[in-house]
């Protein structure tokens, strides 16, 4: 995949990707049989390692969780009825803050020779990869939407356990798991509501 042009003065997308991306957009939280393969996720985190980051930082590592095996342990992690989502997914994937991202820095944000030491305090070097991996959790999401696939993303874990299970080194923070694949319809709740513009933006 290329690297999209300097932007400029562009149209807007058509109501057709705008549906697909925002608008149409739901939680899955049930999906057909028909498997993710690993070409997918690789188009997927083509698209996403584009958008911004603090510095480039682009701390987000995922783990994608196929074995049977894995994936019971994994739903074991769960609350409530996101183990039971977990078991029946093509695929789940666990999104963690990579703790020690500023080792690549260097070959990230060159321009900036010293960048790296600007993260040497632990405590701003960990809030940096959480802050910067949640942001990439929504590009991920909206990369799995612009591939044509649902996303089921799920915040409600043991991030403890899973990271004492799927990450022992201890230089991951987990953030959130998600669920993807083909949406099965049978699996949507009606959609919530949504603030309006005046409730969200004022002007100073």
């Amino acid at each position: 995949m290329s690297t999209p042009a300097v932007p400029g003065p562009r149209p807007a997308l058509d109501p057709a990707a705008l549906e697909q991306l925002f608008t149409g957009a739901r939680t899955a939280n049930r999906f057909t049989d028909e498997p993710v393969t690993d070409e997918q996720v690789a188009a997927i985190v083509d698209l996403v390692k584009y958008p911004p980051t603090s510095m480039n930082t682009q701390p987000m590592r995922l783990l994608l969780v196929r074995s049977p095996a894995a994936r019971e342990k994994l739903a074991t992690m769960m609350s409530g009825s996101n183990g039971d989502k977990t078991r029946s997914a093509p695929l789940s994937v666990v999104v963690a803050a990579d703790r020690r991202f500023d080792e690549e820095v260097p070959r990230l944000f060159p321009h900036v020779p010293d960048a790296r030491a600007l993260f040497a305090d632990d405590a701003f070097r960990e809030r940096t990869a959480v802050f910067n991996t949640a942001l990439q959790l929504g590009y991920l999401i909206l990369g799995v939407r612009a591939v044509g696939l649902a996303a089921g993303p799920m915040t409600g874990i043991d991030a403890v356990a899973i990271e004492r299970e799927f990450f022992p080194d201890g230089e991951h923070a987990v953030v959130a798991v998600v669920n993807i694949g083909v949406a099965d319809p049978r699996g949507l709740r009606p959609r919530g509501p949504r603030l309006a513009v005046e409730e969200v933006v004022r002007t100073v």
